[in-house]
């Protein structure tokens, strides 16, 4: 059989722990059989990002902009333990983060709904996406422990000379101090990219953030939303059928849970961060969940939505097998080759990746599944494997 053919290269980034060992599984066992891959590597594993202090994870959003899509694997964003066991000479940003803010773009997270794995929220019959604002607000702040009595205050300097100064808080003993930042070109491509994904799906969007508390900083996003769909988007929702609103993201909560679903939700990058993982929790696992950042010049990144799956990574260096569910990442693969052909005019190239992807589906339908499913599935008979023997039933599908 002649293996399917690409023509611009994907830029792939390799990640850490037991997902880089199922990214290779990944690609030995159900893409490389088929397809004449065309990748650029980038090493982001946790070594490799301190050996060249974190340059490689520059280099790779830097080539992602240039080459339109990415798939990336799940990194490990360093705490203390991490900086003992790995020795490294830095506790390293996150990844994502660096890379979110680099190509300016919007997270988008769908679960994968299957047959017999229903939400647990029994009104959901559809996918619902989170749009995950990528860049700013608590990723982003500065962070400052107050040791005793203090007053703590706002202060921006202008270039003309100009100063503004705010009190936040008048201490009289110890305590903490945060600050925070977005910027309107920041908002505004977050609003244009999702106007745009609700547009390309045919699906309506709510916006939600807390304007009646923040009234100057979540009321600009408030603002700047309403502004950019009015001027730019409004017609085609309307020709589309489709609607945009804003609400409260406590309504937006109450709301959401009474929903059938098959629409997105744009949410701010805490807020998103907190609610993509509520949502695939209620439809299954974290393992069953698509993610892609999407910047609005059209630069694509496609990711896994969890870690690194420690716990099965120190299990496999001792010889142990694991039971890994790999569909997060395998549906990370199939979105950055579907998108690739989708730019480079491959139908053959984009009917594989929906192959892949129904096959997997399938396979777990026919009740051959990972651990993590077992307790969730309702099938006649459920067959669980370890890793590398799921993708193989896959590969046999195929």
């Amino acid at each position: 059989m002649s293996k399917i053919q690409m023509k611009t290269p994907l830029v792939e980034m390799d990640g850490d722990e037991m997902t880089r060992v199922v990214w290779k599984q990944i690609k030995d066992i159900v893409i490389l059989p088929f397809v004449d891959l065309k990748t650029e590597y980038f090493d982001l594993g946790l070594p490799n990002r301190d050996a060249t202090g974190d340059q490689v994870t520059i280099d790779s959003a830097n080539r992602t902009k240039e080459l339109g899509v990415a798939v990336k694997c799940a990194t490990i964003t360093p705490n203390a333990q991490r900086m003992t066991e790995y020795n490294l000479h830095k506790m390293w940003k996150s990844p994502n983060g660096t890379i979110r803010a680099m190509l300016d773009g919007t997270v988008f997270r769908a679960p994968i709904l299957v047959k017999g794995i229903d939400p647990f929220v029994t009104c959901w019959k559809k996918p619902i996406t989170i749009a995950r604002h990528a860049y700013g607000d608590v990723y982003r702040n500065s962070e400052l422990r107050v040791d005793g009595p203090a007053t703590a205050e706002l202060v921006v300097n202008y270039p003309d000379g100009r100063t503004e100064k705010k009190t936040i808080f008048e201490f009289d003993g110890p305590g903490i101090i945060q600050g925070m930042h977005n910027t309107d070109k920041s908002i505004a491509a977050f609003a244009r990219s999702c106007f745009m994904y609700a547009i390309d799906i045919k699906q309506s969007l709510w916006f939600a953030t807390k304007d009646t508390i923040s009234k100057t900083y979540d009321h600009r996003f408030k603002d700047i939303f309403q502004e950019i769909y009015d001027a730019e988007f409004k017609s085609k929702f309307e020709e589309l059928g489709i609607e945009y609103f804003y609400t409260l993201i406590d309504d937006a909560v109450a709301r959401i849970m009474r929903s059938e679903g098959g629409i997105v939700w744009a949410c701010k990058n805490y807020d998103g961060d907190v609610m993509s993982d509520m949502l695939a929790s209620a439809c299954g696992s974290l393992a069953m969940m698509t993610s892609v950042l999407v910047s609005p010049d059209g630069v694509y990144e496609y990711e896994a939505a969890h870690g690194t799956v420690t716990r099965h990574y120190y299990k496999y260096l001792k010889g142990e097998a694991t039971s890994t569910n790999p569909m997060a990442t395998l549906f990370a693969w199939t979105g950055a080759l579907r998108k690739r052909a989708e730019l480079d005019e491959l139908p053959e190239l984009a009917d594989f990746a929906d192959r892949l992807e129904k096959a997997s589906i399938d396979t777990i339908e026919s009740g051959t599944i990972t651990g993590d499913l077992k307790n969730l599935i309702d099938v006649p008979q459920k067959n669980v494997v370890n890793t590398e023997d799921f993708l193989k039933a896959i590969a046999a599908r195929l």
